[in-house]
């Protein structure tokens, strides 16, 4: 009997330590699990630059018309073709100057007789004058003597102004380039007879060329001539230029204005070419985050937040300026808060976390 009773406490006991343990183990299972484990960062403050970026076309910035002064002559000779770099004063094209030499040595020689005329009339005249005194000359003869000599000088100044303008028609058989540059069209044909004024040969003035960007109303305010500009071609490499005028009117229809932009050096550029441009305009201090740490959901940008407890919280945030692999947030954040940067794009607000922190950098 006393053996029994003495087992009594023992299979008891056996008992409580079964029971204990089933109440832990719902306690363990209702425990919150972290449902991603991710990496964390905090906003980091940057020197920001700023610039405005615009589309355009490459130029000339300003094109000669070289034209035909001459009428009714023969094209005889054309010495220089589209893309030939020239002069100021280098002949470009000849016309036939047979006829204008024939011209002009014809009226050399009026020149010549009309210079006769009036060595004779003057002599007749000096005599009248001597003469004068002693009464041996009528007035009236006299005077036509006198009137003589004068029509014969003003005789000879009308063939020797012909003969200057015979000259200058004979001049004008060169068609001489105006200015240094490059030519960019030619319309001269050997053999064709071109009347007076048609364009012959189109010149790029000293080669210079030209971006014009359509640039935001926008943007025009902080634009002034002398800031950098880089233009990039299409298909081709940057350029370095200045803005050379910004234009005084916007485009009532695309609310644009023109940027003219001098390309000191434009490579291979060409005048015509579609070209993209950027204009730095200073720069600001702003926070960043990693590109990987913003998630565009339903075209808006989201970030979460890592609170104290592990949980995330879902912010709607603004961008701005992409530099490198971070992005600005324009939107005011804690910059000593915590947000995830590897792994948003399977969070949900509200949702626990396991924290590593970030690889050194």
């Amino acid at each position: 009997m006393k053996t029994r009773l003495a087992a009594l406490p023992l299979l008891a006991a056996s008992l409580l330590v079964p029971a204990a343990n089933a109440a832990d183990k719902p306690a363990a299972a209702l425990a919150p699990k972290p449902s991603l484990t991710v990496t964390v960062i905090q906003p980091q403050r940057m020197d920001i630059p700023l610039s405005a970026a615009a589309n355009g076309s490459i130029a000339a910035w300003q094109e000669a018309s070289v034209g035909n002064e001459a009428q009714g002559y023969r094209l005889a000779e054309v010495r220089v073709n589209v893309g030939d770099p020239v002069k100021k004063g280098q002949v470009l094209a000849v016309f036939a100057a047979d006829m204008a030499q024939a011209e002009l040595l014809q009226g050399k020689a009026a020149v010549a007789e009309a210079e006769a005329n009036l060595a004779a009339a003057s002599a007749d005249a000096q005599r009248a004058r001597d003469l004068q005194s002693n009464g041996a000359l009528s007035a009236q003869k006299i005077t036509q003597y006198l009137t003589a000599e004068k029509t014969a000088k003003a005789r000879l100044d009308v063939q020797k102004a012909a003969v200057n303008a015979l000259q200058i028609r004979l001049n004008q058989t060169q068609v001489k380039a105006p200015d240094d540059g490059i030519i960019s069209a030619r319309n001269a044909t050997v053999g064709a007879v071109t009347p007076a004024g048609q364009e012959l040969f189109r010149l790029i003035r000293q080669g210079r060329l030209e971006w014009r960007g359509e640039v935001a109303a926008a943007d025009l305010a902080a634009i002034r001539p002398g800031q950098s500009v880089r233009v990039t071609p299409a298909g081709g490499s940057a350029i370095d230029g200045k803005v050379r005028m910004v234009a005084p009117t916007v485009d009532t229809a695309t609310r644009n204005g023109l940027v003219y932009v001098d390309l000191p050096k434009p490579g291979a550029a060409k005048a015509g070419m579609f070209a993209r441009g950027e204009f730095a305009l200073g720069g600001k201090t702003g926070l960043t985050l990693p590109q990987t740490a913003v998630l565009l959901r339903d075209g808006y940008s989201y970030v979460f937040q890592v609170q104290p407890d592990n949980k995330v919280r879902q912010l709607k945030v603004s961008v701005g300026r992409r530099l490198g692999d971070r992005i600005e947030i324009t939107t005011p954040l804690d910059a000593n808060a915590r947000f995830v940067t590897a792994g948003a794009g399977f969070l949900s607000d509200g949702d626990l976390v396991r924290v590593m922190p970030a690889p050194a950098r």
